[in-house]
Protein backbone atom coordinates (compact mmCIF):
# COMPACT_ATOMS: atom_id res chain seq x y z
CA UNK A 1 0.00 0.00 0.00
CA UNK A 2 3.08 2.31 0.87
CA UNK A 3 3.74 2.47 -2.42
CA UNK A 4 0.50 3.19 -4.06
CA UNK A 5 0.24 6.47 -1.72
CA UNK A 6 3.46 7.96 -1.94
CA UNK A 7 3.13 11.78 -2.15
CA UNK A 8 -0.86 11.60 -2.14
CA UNK A 9 -4.24 12.05 -0.29
CA UNK A 10 -5.62 9.34 1.92
CA UNK A 11 -9.49 10.28 2.92
CA UNK A 12 -10.75 8.87 6.47
CA UNK A 13 -14.84 7.74 5.51
CA UNK A 14 -15.69 6.97 8.80
CA UNK A 15 -19.04 7.23 10.93
CA UNK A 16 -19.50 6.50 14.42
CA UNK A 17 -22.66 5.10 15.54
CA UNK A 18 -24.06 8.44 16.95
CA UNK A 19 -23.42 10.22 13.65
CA UNK A 20 -25.93 11.09 11.42
CA UNK A 21 -24.22 9.32 8.47
CA UNK A 22 -23.35 5.97 10.29
CA UNK A 23 -23.74 3.15 7.49
CA UNK A 24 -21.72 1.16 5.89
CA UNK A 25 -23.35 1.71 2.35
CA UNK A 26 -22.92 5.56 3.21
CA UNK A 27 -18.80 4.88 3.98
CA UNK A 28 -18.84 3.15 0.43
CA UNK A 29 -19.97 6.16 -1.42
CA UNK A 30 -17.84 8.33 0.23
CA UNK A 31 -14.79 6.44 -0.97
CA UNK A 32 -16.06 6.40 -4.14
CA UNK A 33 -16.58 10.36 -4.10
CA UNK A 34 -12.47 10.28 -2.75
CA UNK A 35 -11.97 7.93 -5.71
CA UNK A 36 -13.14 9.97 -7.69
CA UNK A 37 -12.06 13.56 -6.32
CA UNK A 38 -8.68 11.96 -6.80
CA UNK A 39 -7.53 9.78 -3.42
CA UNK A 40 -5.10 7.37 -4.06
CA UNK A 41 -6.37 5.72 -0.14
CA UNK A 42 -8.94 4.87 2.37
CA UNK A 43 -8.79 4.94 6.30
CA UNK A 44 -12.14 2.82 7.33
CA UNK A 45 -12.91 1.65 11.01
CA UNK A 46 -15.21 -1.55 11.05
CA UNK A 47 -15.05 -4.64 9.16
CA UNK A 48 -18.66 -3.95 7.71
CA UNK A 49 -17.48 -0.65 6.43
CA UNK A 50 -14.41 -2.04 5.14
CA UNK A 51 -15.62 -4.58 3.11
CA UNK A 52 -18.53 -2.36 1.45
CA UNK A 53 -15.99 -0.02 0.87
CA UNK A 54 -13.66 -2.52 -1.09
CA UNK A 55 -16.65 -3.37 -3.34
CA UNK A 56 -17.62 0.41 -4.09
CA UNK A 57 -13.81 1.06 -5.03
CA UNK A 58 -10.37 -0.06 -6.09
CA UNK A 59 -7.76 1.88 -3.60
CA UNK A 60 -5.82 0.28 -0.46
CA UNK A 61 -7.64 0.86 2.62
CA UNK A 62 -5.99 1.45 5.67
CA UNK A 63 -8.03 -0.26 8.29
CA UNK A 64 -8.94 0.31 12.28
CA UNK A 65 -11.70 -0.89 14.70
CA UNK A 66 -12.74 1.68 17.67
CA UNK A 67 -14.08 -0.03 20.38
CA UNK A 68 -14.06 1.17 24.14
CA UNK A 69 -12.85 -1.01 27.17
CA UNK A 70 -13.44 -0.10 30.39
CA UNK A 71 -10.10 -0.51 31.66
CA UNK A 72 -8.23 1.70 28.70
CA UNK A 73 -8.64 5.12 27.16
CA UNK A 74 -6.70 2.83 23.93
CA UNK A 75 -9.62 2.30 21.57
CA UNK A 76 -7.95 2.66 17.76
CA UNK A 77 -7.68 -1.63 17.36
CA UNK A 78 -6.56 -2.13 20.66
CA UNK A 79 -6.32 -5.59 21.12
CA UNK A 80 -6.33 -9.18 19.19
CA UNK A 81 -10.05 -9.17 18.96
CA UNK A 82 -9.53 -6.21 16.34
CA UNK A 83 -6.78 -7.32 14.38
CA UNK A 84 -8.67 -10.48 13.78
CA UNK A 85 -10.87 -8.39 12.78
CA UNK A 86 -9.49 -6.90 10.24
CA UNK A 87 -7.48 -9.32 8.70
CA UNK A 88 -10.84 -10.45 7.79
CA UNK A 89 -11.45 -7.26 5.72
CA UNK A 90 -8.85 -8.04 3.24
CA UNK A 91 -7.76 -4.37 3.99
CA UNK A 92 -4.28 -3.47 3.36
CA UNK A 93 -2.81 -1.94 6.08
CA UNK A 94 -4.11 -2.24 9.82
CA UNK A 95 -3.44 1.01 11.97
CA UNK A 96 -3.42 0.77 15.58
CA UNK A 97 -2.84 2.80 18.75
CA UNK A 98 0.31 2.95 19.13
CA UNK A 99 0.66 5.26 22.57
CA UNK A 100 2.27 4.40 26.20
CA UNK A 101 -0.72 4.28 27.03
CA UNK A 102 -2.18 1.08 28.91
CA UNK A 103 -3.46 -0.77 26.76
CA UNK A 104 -6.98 -3.28 27.42
CA UNK A 105 -5.99 -6.29 29.21
CA UNK A 106 -2.87 -5.47 29.49
CA UNK A 107 -1.42 -6.56 26.32
CA UNK A 108 1.60 -4.83 25.31
CA UNK A 109 2.30 -3.44 21.64
CA UNK A 110 4.71 -5.37 20.74
CA UNK A 111 2.83 -8.73 21.30
CA UNK A 112 0.24 -7.14 19.01
CA UNK A 113 2.74 -6.01 15.96
CA UNK A 114 3.92 -9.91 16.68
CA UNK A 115 0.62 -11.28 16.31
CA UNK A 116 -0.34 -9.54 13.34
CA UNK A 117 2.96 -10.10 11.79
CA UNK A 118 2.38 -13.96 12.27
CA UNK A 119 -1.39 -14.35 10.58
CA UNK A 120 -0.54 -12.11 8.05
CA UNK A 121 2.92 -11.05 7.22
CA UNK A 122 1.40 -9.13 4.09
CA UNK A 123 -0.77 -6.49 5.84
CA UNK A 124 1.42 -3.43 6.54
CA UNK A 125 1.46 -1.76 9.70
CA UNK A 126 0.78 2.12 10.51
CA UNK A 127 1.66 3.48 14.57
CA UNK A 128 -1.14 6.20 15.35
CA UNK A 129 1.56 7.97 17.61
CA UNK A 130 0.91 10.87 19.72
CA UNK A 131 4.68 11.95 21.13
CA UNK A 132 7.89 11.91 18.96
CA UNK A 133 9.13 9.08 21.65
CA UNK A 134 5.89 7.01 20.80
CA UNK A 135 7.06 7.80 16.87
CA UNK A 136 10.75 6.48 17.97
CA UNK A 137 9.44 3.31 19.99
CA UNK A 138 7.09 2.35 16.64
CA UNK A 139 10.20 2.31 14.19
CA UNK A 140 11.88 -0.09 16.52
CA UNK A 141 8.73 -1.95 17.01
CA UNK A 142 9.07 -2.57 13.48
CA UNK A 143 6.11 -0.71 11.75
CA UNK A 144 6.09 0.24 8.41
CA UNK A 145 4.89 3.78 8.28
CA UNK A 146 4.05 6.09 11.75
CA UNK A 147 1.12 8.67 11.55
CA UNK A 148 0.68 11.58 13.66
CA UNK A 149 -3.58 10.47 14.38
CA UNK A 150 -3.24 11.23 18.10
CA UNK A 151 -1.10 14.24 18.86
CA UNK A 152 -3.25 16.29 20.54
CA UNK A 153 -5.72 13.66 21.93
CA UNK A 154 -4.02 11.63 24.75
CA UNK A 155 -3.71 12.48 28.22
CA UNK A 156 -0.60 13.94 27.96
CA UNK A 157 -0.98 15.64 24.19
CA UNK A 158 -4.43 17.15 25.17
CA UNK A 159 -5.37 21.01 23.70
CA UNK A 160 -1.84 20.50 20.88
CA UNK A 161 -2.34 20.69 17.36
CA UNK A 162 -0.36 19.19 14.94
CA UNK A 163 -0.39 22.48 13.00
CA UNK A 164 1.52 24.91 15.41
CA UNK A 165 4.15 26.22 15.18
CA UNK A 166 3.86 25.59 11.34
CA UNK A 167 3.87 22.03 11.93
CA UNK A 168 6.32 21.68 14.23
CA UNK A 169 5.60 18.32 15.81
CA UNK A 170 5.55 16.89 12.23
CA UNK A 171 8.77 18.15 11.62
CA UNK A 172 10.30 16.60 14.61
CA UNK A 173 9.06 13.40 14.20
CA UNK A 174 10.11 13.40 10.31
CA UNK A 175 13.80 14.20 11.53
CA UNK A 176 14.12 11.69 14.31
CA UNK A 177 12.70 8.46 12.27
CA UNK A 178 13.47 6.65 8.86
CA UNK A 179 10.39 5.33 8.13
CA UNK A 180 7.59 6.70 6.21
CA UNK A 181 5.50 9.69 8.32
CA UNK A 182 1.98 10.05 7.34
CA UNK A 183 0.41 13.77 8.27
CA UNK A 184 -2.96 13.42 10.29
CA UNK A 185 -5.04 15.32 12.79
CA UNK A 186 -6.49 18.57 11.56
CA UNK A 187 -5.60 18.87 8.57
CA UNK A 188 -8.55 20.61 7.19
CA UNK A 189 -7.79 22.90 4.56
CA UNK A 190 -5.88 22.23 0.96
CA UNK A 191 -3.53 24.80 2.42
CA UNK A 192 -2.89 23.00 5.46
CA UNK A 193 -2.20 19.46 3.60
CA UNK A 194 -0.19 21.40 0.90
CA UNK A 195 2.25 22.08 3.68
CA UNK A 196 2.35 19.14 5.01
CA UNK A 197 3.65 17.56 2.04
CA UNK A 198 5.82 20.29 1.10
CA UNK A 199 7.40 19.57 4.78
CA UNK A 200 8.15 16.12 3.81
CA UNK A 201 5.05 13.59 5.08
CA UNK A 202 4.90 10.90 2.54
CA UNK A 203 1.35 10.88 2.59
CA UNK A 204 -1.28 12.81 4.01
CA UNK A 205 -4.83 11.76 5.87
CA UNK A 206 -7.90 14.01 5.50
CA UNK A 207 -11.29 12.91 7.16
CA UNK A 208 -13.48 15.44 8.94
CA UNK A 209 -13.00 18.36 6.49
CA UNK A 210 -13.75 16.41 3.80
CA UNK A 211 -16.22 13.56 4.78
CA UNK A 212 -18.24 14.54 8.06
CA UNK A 213 -20.74 17.01 7.51
CA UNK A 214 -22.16 17.76 10.57
CA UNK A 215 -18.29 18.94 11.94
CA UNK A 216 -17.77 21.11 8.53
CA UNK A 217 -21.24 22.63 9.13
CA UNK A 218 -20.38 23.75 13.31
CA UNK A 219 -16.85 25.19 11.51
CA UNK A 220 -18.74 27.62 9.52
CA UNK A 221 -21.08 28.53 12.74
CA UNK A 222 -18.39 28.72 15.21
CA UNK A 223 -16.61 31.33 12.97
CA UNK A 224 -19.49 33.89 13.21
CA UNK A 225 -19.86 32.82 17.40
Amino acid sequence: MLEKIKGNLIVSCQALPDEPLHSSFIMSKMALAALQGGAKGIRANSKADIIAIKKEVDLPVVGIVKRDYEDSSVFITATYKEIDELIESDCEMIAMDATNRKRPNNIELAELVSYTREKNSKIQLMADIATLEEAVQAEQLGFDCISTTLHGYTEITKGKKLYHDDFKFLKDVLEHVNIPVIAEGNVITPEMYKRCMELGAYSSVVGGAITRPKEITKRFIEMMA
